[in-house]
């Protein structure tokens, strides 16, 4: 089974901009939904982007005009940009299949504080 590895994360400021990155182990091509979801402390994991083999995109509403997810199949990648960043999006970022596997990676943590 694929196992992913996120990494990008860090300390921005309000309206500062990350972006994420997710390595996958072996190939994405054949995965319909790539997804990142993002945990905040004492909240249950979310999923807030999702993307298709061909490169459709859904956002949660949240996160919508801000996010960009993208994904490079040919590199096993998924990238999550993000810009105009906000305080509630502090949280641990993971990428996953959507539906997800059942292995997690370690995640990234993005925190947004001035």
């Amino acid at each position: 089974q694929v196992q992913f590895a996120e990494s990008g994360g860090g300390l921005v400021q309000p309206g500062g901009s990350l972006r994420l990155s997710c390595a996958a182990s072996g190939s994405i091509f054949s995965i319909g939904y790539m997804g990142w979801y993002r945990q905040a402390p004492g909240k249950q994991r979310e999923l807030v982007a999702r993307i298709t083999r061909d490169g459709i995109t859904i956002y949660t509403d949240s996160v919508a005009g801000r996010f960009t997810i993208s994904r490079v199949n040919a590199k096993n990648t998924v990238y999550l940009q993000m810009n105009s960043l906000k305080p509630e999006d502090t949280a641990v970022y993971y990428c996953n299949a959507f539906p997800p596997y059942d292995g997690w990676g370690q995640g990234t943590q993005v925190t947004v504080s001035s």
